[in-house]
């Protein structure tokens, strides 16, 4: 069974930093690219916010989080981290992680149907 816990959110001024952890279990991590998403206040849509191949090399970023977030890995940990700098106010959202469907149109879009709690980043002053 495929589980995906995401930490390390919380109440943070503009301008400041977080660091999100997603430890997985339950499917073969080092397989898959693995990406962290993100569903503003009132959005019914997750946005793709940042992927990381098996290597750790080429991530992907979202134009709005380019220069200021920063994807990472531990293969070793099932983990896969998001650091945060420069946080604004319009990145305020619950952020969750998933594997990454990497087939044709269907590209970017979460590999798994189920999801886990999330973490929730307030971003205000």
């Amino acid at each position: 069974q495929v589980q995906l816990v995401e930490s390390g959110g919380g109440p943070v001024q503009p301008g400041e930093s977080l660091r999100l952890s997603c430890v997985t279990s339950g499917f073969d991590f080092i397989n898959y690219r693995m990406g962290w998403y993100r569903q503003a206040p009132g959005k019914e849509e997750r946005e793709l916010v940042a992927t990381v191949l098996s290597s750790g090399h080429n991530p992907t970023y979202a134009d709005s989080v380019k220069g200021r977030f920063t994807i990472s890995r531990d293969n070793s940990k099932s983990t896969v981290y998001l650091q945060m700098n420069s946080l604004k106010s319009e990145d305020t959202a619950v952020y969750s992680c998933n594997a990454i469907n990497e087939y044709g149109s269907r590209w970017g879009r979460p590999w798994f149907s189920s999801w886990g709690q999330g973490t929730q980043v307030s971003v205000s002053s």
